[in-house]
């Protein structure tokens, strides 16, 4: 069984629009059910875990229970995030079923995740340790000094720019958090804590679709973006039995 961790707790100020950007509309549907839907078509995903900011919690199950009217979830739940990102992802992998045996965390604002990046993740998570959604980059990427003057030129062969998700064990997500508090280190994103352990992290292709909903623009692109992606009636809209609102781990 996996969990799906959902860091929804920012603030969302480059997007300007005086409320957290995953309650902002994409086609018709606020971007954290669309988010959820597109894990929710993976048989493998046993919860999903959305880390709400503190204040937001009863209109993040609002929104979804609203949603689940039209389809189900995952089974899901809200739990409440920290002042940094990865204090959020702790709060929720501290919930998470001993029973999965990997754990993902997902940015709640990248909706246009395909389920088979998703499912890749896993299958090479299971197998390696680890493994992160990334693309190689397509620009010249420079290094630079305190003076912005050039100082190296990295191969771009070698540059990949991370995505979401990123699978871990779950016991290995957990000692990787521990390691960081303990050492009051905090990371740019999951791997990065995992990477500290010495444990292995793959890379697996994610999409250039899959981007972070973060500006304005950023919500222009990803409503052309949309075109792209197949009918969700060849895949199925959701969970139409199983799922629902938060139950008997209800927090």
């Amino acid at each position: 069984m996996v969990s799906a961790i959902f860091p929804a707790a920012g603030q969302g100020r480059r997007m300007h629009a005086g409320c957290n950007k995953v309650f902002l509309e994409l086609a018709g549907e606020p971007i954290l059910v669309r988010t959820l839907r597109q894990f929710s078509q993976v048989k493998e995903i046993g919860e999903l875990i959305v880390v709400a900011g503190a204040g937001e919690e009863d209109d993040v199950r609002a929104m979804l229970t609203n949603a689940e009217a039209r389809a189900r979830f995952a089974p899901w739940r809200v739990v409440t995030g920290g002042s940094e990102r990865q204090y959020s992802v702790w709060n929720g992998l501290k919930v998470s079923s001993p029973g999965a045996d990997v754990v993902l965390v997902h940015d709640a604002a990248r909706p246009l995740i395909r389920p088979e990046v998703i499912e890749h993740v896993i299958a090479r998570a299971r197998c390696t340790g680890g493994a992160i959604a990334a693309m190689p980059s397509k620009d010249t990427v420079k290094v630079v000094d305190a003076q912005n003057c050039v100082t190296a030129t990295p191969d771009r062969r070698t540059l990949w720019c991370v995505q979401t998700p990123q699978g871990f064990r779950r016991d290995l997500l957990i000692a990787a958090n521990e390691k960081a508090m303990a050492d009051h280190f905090l990371g740019t994103d999951d791997a990065s804590l995992v990477e500290r352990l010495g444990a292995p992290v793959e890379v697996v292709e994610g999409g250039y679709e899959n981007i972070k909903v973060t500006t304005p623009g950023d919500l222009i692109i990803a409503e052309a973006l949309l075109s792209s992606f197949q009918p969700p009636s060849q895949r199925g809209e959701g969970r139409t039995a199983a799922g629902g609102v938060e139950g008997s781990r209800n927090a």
